[in-house]
Formats: C-alpha cells, structure tokens, sequence
C-alpha cells in the first residue's frame, strides 16, 4: 500500500511531543496503530535494527489501520519507520555521535544563530545523539542531506527515522529510542537550506566572465548563475544542459570548464563529476542528435528576463 498524500492545506497542527510522551510503555504494534491513528505514516522495520521489513521500504508506509495491524501481527517486535517531510508533517535534525564526531557543538552554534531553536521535541537516539523534530512546511519540499563532519543530518523528503519506543541493538546492549525534552509550545520548520549552508558554507567565488562575441549571443555569465543554483536532484543535468548550450555555442571545453566548472562546484558537484559531465556534454553537442539546445528548456530559462537568473 502506498501512503497516502496528505492534501495541502487540510494537515491539523500536531503536537509532536503529546504524541510521543503518550507512548512510553507501549509495545511497537499499539505504538505504531498511535502514529498511524495520529495520521502519521508508518512501516515496519526489522528488530533491533533499522532495515525495512516492507519491500519499498518508507514509500509503502501507511496510515491505514488494517494495514498497519496486519504488518505488526506478522513481525510483533518490529522497530518503527517513519517517513519524514510533509507526508508525515515531521522533520527531523539529527545530531550524530559516530566515533570522534559528535554533532552537538554544530547544533548548539546553530541554534544560537536562530537555526534550530524552535525544535517540536528531542528524542534520544540508541547511539547517544538527538532527533530533533520540527513540523514540516506543507508548501516546501526540502530534501535530505548530510554533513558527515559537522555530526548532522537532515531527514526531510526522500528520508525516515526510526522512532520511539524503538530499539536498537548497541555494543552496550540494547537501547530505546525515547523523547527527553520538548519545544516551548511555538516550534516553527526549519530552514534547511540555511542550515546547510551555515555548517557546510561555500565560499562565493566571482565566477569568471567569458566574453560573448560570437558565441550566438549566449551570456555565459547568467547561465552560469544558473548552473550555482541547482539543488540537488538537478544539478548535474543542468550543468548538462549548460554546458551542451555553451559548446553549441561555439565556446572550447576549457572555456566552458572555466566558465561552469566553479559555478557547479559551489552547487555542491565534485570535480571529477563535473569533469565527466562537461566531457560528455562537449561530445554529445558535437555529433549526437539528441543533443540538448535552449527549446529543451523552458523558455523563461533560456531566456532569463532582466536582473533574473534562470531558475
């Protein structure tokens, strides 16, 4: 069974941290017909661990109550998966402890920055971090991502948790996942681009201006503006896309490295990726006939009104 999408705009307020205080000594089948009775999706997962028992995982969660009893009566002691982003109105800061990193100075800096202060509640994890939950924007989509050296990941669209009263097998013996703290009552989402951004910035860099004279009038300075603001999920077609217009255009491979190579690189692609890319572009602008060219595009992209970078 596949989740149900929470129509826009109908999604009630959820207290989180009621919620989760009301499942302390539950078992995982009646914690888990809570959730789902609370209209928050939910898939089993195996015991003691964080695999998904269902074959689709996180995208067959339910909040359907038949479903969810069927899966607990088969695997009674299986651990709770939930789906985070606006399917289940929940995101999720995770505050890592993994060998030498621990995530809880990164958290702390940001929460003084006005970053993460407004937090719905915290969860222990079994390896001694935090989830901190916050309400999703039902208007933002914001993907998951990681910051392995700062000690945070962000769970939102495309992620899950486990949750309480989960339990995770540890070197210590097992451990539970358990709410510890909740917000002041006004927990807001959180920005995760801003957040990313603050743990992990990227220095601005100019990007360097390519003359436009006999390049069939493309401006390579905008289309590279374009290329940096790819998030992910499309950055590596759109530095395609680029850099196929900028070679049709007549523009050398080491101009359009020079031109796109530091804007991609501040979207987040690596080096050798945006190598690969330019590369393959350069030979499929030359010859293929599909190549890509600017109708492949929408036209506001292609050409970007005054003042505009193409989004």
């Amino acid at each position: 069974m596949t989740m149900p999408e929470a129509p826009r705009g109908e999604r009630q307020p959820m207290d989180a941290a009621a919620l989760l205080a009301s499942l302390t000594g539950l078992s995982p089948s009646a914690a888990a017909c809570r959730y789902a009775e609370a209209g928050i999706p939910v898939f089993p997962c195996v015991t003691g661990g964080k695999r998904p028992l269902t074959k689709r995982g996180f995208h067959e969660a339910s909040t359907e109550p038949r479903q969810v009893a069927r899966w607990w009566a088969r695997w009674p002691r299986a651990n709770i998966g939930m789906p985070t982003g606006q399917i289940s109105g929940l995101e999720v800061v995770d505050v890592d402890v993994h060998g030498a990193i621990r995530g809880f100075a990164a958290f702390e800096l940001a929460r003084r920055e006005g970053l993460t202060d407004r937090w719905a509640a915290f969860i222990r994890t079994p390896s001694g971090g935090v989830h901190a939950y916050y309400p999703a924007d039902p208007e933002l989509v914001q993907p998951s991502w990681q910051v392995p050296r700062a000690g945070i990941d962000f769970r939102g669209s495309g992620g899950y948790v486990i949750v309480p009263p989960s339990i995770i097998a540890t070197n210590a013996g097992p451990s539970a996942y358990a709410l510890i703290g909740s917000g002041r009552g006004d927990a807001v989402p959180v920005d995760a681009r801003a957040l990313r951004q603050f743990l992990d910035p990227r220095p601005a860099r100019p990007t360097p201006v390519i003359p436009v004279e006999g390049t069939d009038g493309v401006d390579v300075e905008r289309i590279a503006r374009w290329v940096e603001m790819r998030g992910e999920g499309e950055r590596n077609r759109g530095l395609f896309w680029a850099s196929c217009r900028l070679i049709e255009a007549g523009i050398p491979p080491d101009r359009v490295r020079a031109a796109l190579g530091p804007a991609a690189e501040r979207a987040g692609l690596p080096a050798p990726e945006i190598e690969t890319t330019i590369r393959s572009a350069h030979r499929v602008a030359r010859g293929a006939p599909s190549a890509p060219t600017a109708s492949s595009v929408p036209s506001h992209a292609a050409q970007p009104s005054s003042g505009q970078v193409l989004s």
